[in-house]
């Protein structure tokens, strides 16, 4: 056809669709019924070819016979100019080919494609047509994701001889041909399903699985070359989908799925598999979400509750209660009342439900124990060698009372009253000013308590109660670890579980098993997380942690072997 014809009957030419071996294809419009269609012209080069135009011909009647929403329509055939036209639905989209030019395409893509080419094959099957040019330049995608079989172009009967071949020219695609395709073998339903594993393991791969420098070096490699796993070249790809493309591609028909209906079963497995490993997933993270919540929300309430214990409140030193203290020390009937103070203890908490609040509690003591360190021991020192012996700055100086979150560290502490002063005070003494504790920073009880000991003589130290707490924290919060370790485990095991589920009923379809050592693996892994969560129950931190390693080496293998 002369490129500057712009009509062909009653079509307008809009623009050219593609050429092939057989054919040209244009973009047209019918000028009565406005419709904007596919119109494919047979060359007029080709036109002298008898066995060219019987293919044609066989094409319109095969194509006339297809109803099907995975098949692009026949509208009508014609002569025009003594040329053979089809006229066919106009599929707007684009191809698989040319997606496929950006590279991989997702796992779950790739399958709904794949399963909606099967069904147009079974569809074509049950017909006894048998398309023998399936690759990727023939599947149309539409904007709604609807794929399109086209080009039945070399299709024929299975009553018809299987091989019609115009001189010079060979059938179907190099990259996508069966091996009894290439042979010239009578060929059968099984060599369209080899050519669409082909295009499936391109879908997912990014690549084909044969190359060569001629087209004699890839024919060879249908018929004589082991393909590469598509699990070596991605190692994310379900194993159920490694499998599920070997055999579709296996060199025996005999060892290939045996009807598109078998094997769309094994895609929608495949797919299936995947949506519940999605599913699992999404229900272990919302448990572990929901966990930490309830966390979050113990450790939120729990210091309220405790600043809600009366505390005593911080006497300031004054030069008032400055006089009052000297007056007291010199008359040794008369206690001073601002020498003696308690703290009243904090109730326990229940260690099972308030591990995050010793967490923190330990922290903040460890912190306030450096800081206070540094604070007040160097001015008691100086205290310590100004006062001299016998005098009111000598004696033991009672700290304040402590309000705040400091003092809601579970301790006790008495003080007796100081012993009665001298008959006289020497001058040094009267001079002296008493030491202003209550200027320094907030001091936490647990200092005050650690140096009791030292102070006053016999009284029980908190220092060793708030190691003895801090210990404990620290254990719990191991134990807390652990358990949300074992948790995230049990969530990566259910999933291999069911993954390994639907690849062992499979296999099974087939007449295979799983592997011995991956059966065992999946048996040690539930056995190692059953001892692991035991031991968390009785507090048993080393021996849970030592079999939630051993769980996750076991998940890690099988996760491995099932291409995750």
């Amino acid at each position: 056809m002369p490129e500057e014809l712009k009509r062909l009957g009653d079509y307008e030419i809009l623009g050219i669709l593609g050429a092939g071996g057989m054919g040209r294809v244009y973009k047209v419009r019918n000028v009565i019924t406005d419709r904007v269609e596919a119109m494919k012209v047979l060359l007029p080069d080709l036109e002298g070819k008898e066995d060219v135009a019987a293919r044609f011909l066989r094409e319109i009647k095969l194509l006339a016979a297809l109803h099907h929403p995975n098949i692009a329509t026949l509208h009508t055939a014609l002569t025009i100019d003594n040329q053979l036209v089809m006229v066919m639905e106009f599929v707007e989209g684009t191809s698989l080919s040319a997606l496929l030019t950006q590279g991989a395409i997702p796992v779950p893509e790739a399958l709904n494609y794949t399963d909606q080419v099967l069904d147009a094959l079974s569809y074509a099957h049950q017909l006894h047509i048998i398309h023998r040019d399936i690759k990727p330049a023939n599947m149309m995608i539409t904007p709604e994701g609807i794929l399109k079989l086209m080009d039945f172009g070399i299709a024929h009967a299975d009553n018809e001889p299987a091989k019609l071949t115009a001189t010079g020219t060979t059938l179907g695609s190099i990259n996508y041909m069966s091996p009894e395709q290439v042979k010239g073998s009578a060929v059968d339903e099984r060599s369209d399903l080899y050519s669409v594993g082909i295009s499936l393991y391109e879908m997912v791969t990014g690549d084909k699985p044969f190359h060569g420098d001629s087209n004699f070096s890839i024919m060879a490699a249908h018929i004589n070359q082991a393909p590469t796993p598509p699990l070596d070249l991605h190692p994310g790809l379900p194993a159920g989908l490694n499998e599920v493309i070997l055999t579709s591609i296996s060199k025996s028909a005999d060892e290939r799925f045996q009807s598109a209906d078998a094997f769309r079963t094994a895609i929608g497995a495949v797919m299936r598999s995947l949506q519940e490993s999605k599913t699992m997933v999404q229900g272990s993270q919302n448990t572990i979400m929901a966990d930490a919540a309830m966390r979050a929300a113990n450790l939120r309430t729990a210091p309220i509750t405790a600043a809600r214990t009366p505390v005593p409140t911080r006497t300031t030193a004054t030069a008032s209660s400055a006089r009052t203290a000297t007056a007291a020390a010199a008359s040794p009937a008369t206690p001073n009342p601002e020498r003696a103070f308690s703290i009243t203890p904090e109730p326990a908490s229940t260690p099972s439900s308030r591990r995050g609040l010793y967490m923190g509690l330990g922290a903040l003591a460890v912190l306030v124990v450096l800081v206070m360190a540094a604070v007040y021991m160097p001015s008691r020192k100086k205290s310590s060698v100004a006062a001299e012996p016998g005098t009111a700055a000598s004696q033991p100086v009672q700290p304040p009372a402590i309000s705040g979150p400091a003092a809601n560290t579970p301790a006790v502490t008495t003080v007796s009253p100081a012993p009665p002063a001298p008959e006289s005070t020497p001058p040094a003494a009267q001079n002296a000013k008493p030491i202003e504790v209550a200027k320094a920073p907030v001091i936490a009880k647990n200092l005050v308590t650690k140096n009791a000991p030292k102070q006053l003589g016999g009284v029980q130290s908190a220092g060793s109660v708030d190691n003895v707490k801090a210990a404990q924290a620290a254990g719990a919060a191991e134990l807390d670890a652990i358990e949300h370790n074992i948790d995230q485990l049990t969530g990566r095991a259910g999933a291999v579980n069911s993954s390994l589920d639907n690849l062992q009923r499979q296999q099974a379809s087939s007449g295979f098993g799983l592997r011995g050592d991956m059966a065992s693996r999946q048996s040690s892994m539930k056995v190692n997380l059953a001892k692991a969560q035991n031991a968390i129950e009785h507090n048993d931190a080393e021996r849970a942690k030592r079999y939630a390693a051993m769980a996750e080496a076991d998940i890690e293998a099988l996760e491995k072997f099932l291409g995750r």
